[in-house]
């Protein structure tokens, strides 16, 4: 009867959808070519539960990020460059996004956020930090992405919703004396650190995430300099003493 095929189509896709969750798959492609998600979207959390040791849980599982992070990700960087870039705050990528820009001209694969330095001084060009700044309140903007103060220190975090914490992290930085790089937060991270300003005048360019985005002049001294000789061809996962990428590597 027809109410008995729907009842059998039902118990069959409900079945489907189990054996997905059940391999933490995310991504079904159709046989028609159609593409069909099964994780995280603006009105969900992320896929993925707190950070710990810079290891997030998905690594932990021997996994990469789940690729609707990876897609929310990058909606959310090149809404934030896109932000920078228009109101003419003098801003660049750092840490593992320029590693995997230069890479791959994308981020990660095993990443979990996104980071960007910027001009202290410029900060109040963004209206969207200038309100956040000003209220120490966070600002929904007209697409949905959510600004505000990073709880852990001096710099900003824009969500990809209010909902989903898939985020870009901003990072303040101002020159002191003797033309060096620093900000008022350090998180403990071997790369971390202090910087000459020479790597940012002039800016550069590197693709990244399907645009163009501000860099360092040159990447690999940059990146060297932060990382280590090697840093680009020798890649890693952020904390080698939780887990190491040679673990996984065979698997993907």
């Amino acid at each position: 009867s027809p109410h008995a095929l729907w009842r059998s189509q039902n118990t069959l896709e409900r079945q489907h959808r189990n054996l997905l969750e059940q391999f933490g798959l995310k991504l079904e492609i159709l046989p028609d070519g159609r593409q069909r998600w099964h994780g995280c979207t603006k009105s969900t959390p992320r896929c993925f539960g707190t950070v710990h040791s810079q290891t997030p849980p998905y690594l932990l599982a021997g996994r990469w990020t789940p690729p609707c992070c990876l897609r929310a990700l990058r909606v959310t960087a090149r809404r934030v460059l896109a932000e920078l870039d228009a109101a003419g705050v003098r801003h660049w990528l750092e840490g593992g996004s320029l590693l995997g820009a230069v890479r791959s001209a994308d981020l990660i694969p095993w990443d979990y956020d996104v980071d960007v330095g910027f001009y202290r001084d410029d900060l109040a060009k963004c209206r969207w930090l200038a309100a956040v700044a000003a209220t120490g309140r966070p600002v929904e903007d007209p697409e949905g992405f959510f600004w505000e103060k990073a709880a852990e220190g001096e710099f900003f975090r824009v969500h990809f919703s209010r909902s989903n914490r898939l985020h870009v992290d901003l990072w303040p930085f101002y020159a002191r004396p003797g033309g060096i790089m620093t900000k008022d937060t350090w998180l403990p991270h071997g790369q971390d650190v202090e910087f000459p300003e020479r790597f940012l005048v002039p800016l550069g360019s590197v693709d990244f995430v399907g645009v163009v985005a501000k860099a360092p002049n040159d990447p690999r001294a940059f990146l060297e300099f932060k990382f280590g000789p090697g840093a680009i061809e020798n890649p890693e996962y952020p904390n080698p003493q939780v887990r190491r990428l040679a673990q996984d590597v065979g698997n993907k």
